[in-house]
């Protein structure tokens, strides 16, 4: 475990909610993404945003009434340090979509797929309209960042992934990927691939048990983690699952080493962003507390942590990690802020 050194002298472990802050804080930006409780912030929030650690701030629905109100949410967010804090959310489109009314409504990536084998050209055209949109309509109100796009593989195993994924082909997969990415960007927006090296094959749901994949590593690499080998340098961002490959790690992927460092940084090249996956979900629960999850996440080769949906959990954590900051943090989030 790396030992932390606090920023411009706050210490990690700064009591939370002693008051709220009279002025910006100016310090740098910390691994770990936190959540807000409804569609504005709270006292004990603020304090909590300005905590050493915390680098970023993921939405959900709840935090959305109209376009208004959560681009004045973001506003604040954005607002309350200096350099600002990452502002994210889940918007791929389908059963993942946080914010629905006056939003366009995206598709299911699945529908891009079905058209890509009736019309590819088609297919392309249309997944980059459709980035450009998520891209658009989300930055216009504030957002840096959609957890987009997912990577996996169409299996015909995953519930939780299902009409999530593209297509069954790695290559369809990674070419609509692409144009999406291309979307996004065209609209000032990064992206983040998702879930290394794949969730598709797994039936379990990670948000409730601990899913495994019994593949060797070699069919891997060759069908579900292809696509981040091809697109490479167009993934600003990249987010491990949390499902254990037993032939190659013990570990979940998001807390191996051997996956992030070995094979995705090393063997893959992949030198952008690696967020882990929401570390209260049970698929993490392998790596024992919430402060151990989050340390065996850094520890591992994440560079940013999400702690969600529990606010004692994030201040358990805040209180107590003790993180080291790795050579090129700063350059890998700053890639994913477009302004």
């Amino acid at each position: 475990m790396a030992h932390v050194q606090a920023y411009d002298g706050a210490p990690a472990d700064a009591t939370l909610h002693e008051s709220v802050p009279k002025q910006r804080v100016r310090l740098p930006r910390g691994p770990v993404v936190v959540d807000v409780a409804g569609t504005e912030l709270t006292d004990a929030e603020r304090v909590r945003l300005q905590h050493p650690l915390v680098g970023g701030v993921i939405l959900f629905s709840r935090n959305f009434e109209s376009r208004g109100q959560v681009r004045k949410l973001c506003r604040e967010i954005r607002r309350l340090r200096k350099p600002r804090l990452l502002v994210c959310v889940d918007h791929e489109g389908g059963r993942v979509q946080r914010f629905r009314k006056s939003f366009t409504a995206i598709p299911p990536m699945r529908e891009l797929g079905r058209q890509w084998d009736e019309d590819v050209l088609g297919a392309c055209r249309r997944a980059t309209e459709i980035g450009r949109i998520i891209g658009s309509e989300l930055r216009e109100v504030g957002v840096d960042l959609s957890f987009t796009p997912v990577l996996d593989i169409d299996w015909g195993e995953s519930g939780v992934i299902g009409d999530r994924a593209f297509h069954s082909d790695p290559r369809v997969v990674a070419m609509l990927a692409r144009c999406l990415s291309h979307g996004l960007l065209l609209a000032g927006m990064g992206n983040c691939g998702k879930h290394f090296p794949g969730h598709g094959f797994a039936a379990g749901d990670s948000h409730l048990e601990v899913p495994t994949d019994p593949r060797e590593l070699d069919a891997l690499l060759a069908d579900d983690a292809a696509p981040y080998a091809w697109l490479g340098e167009t993934l600003l961002s990249v987010m491990p699952a949390h499902v254990i490959y037993p032939q190659v790690d013990e570990q979940p992927a998001g807390f191996s080493r051997r996956w992030l460092q070995e094979i995705l940084r090393g063997r893959l090249g992949y030198q952008g962003l690696i967020f882990s996956d929401d570390l209260t979900m049970e698929g993490a629960s392998v790596a024992g507390d919430i402060v151990a999850r989050a340390e065996a996440a850094l520890g591992a080769g994440c560079d940013m942590v999400l702690v969600c949906n529990r606010p004692d959990l994030a201040d358990e954590v805040l209180s107590r990690l003790q993180w080291s900051k790795p050579k090129g943090f700063a350059r890998r989030l700053g890639a994913l802020f477009r302004d």
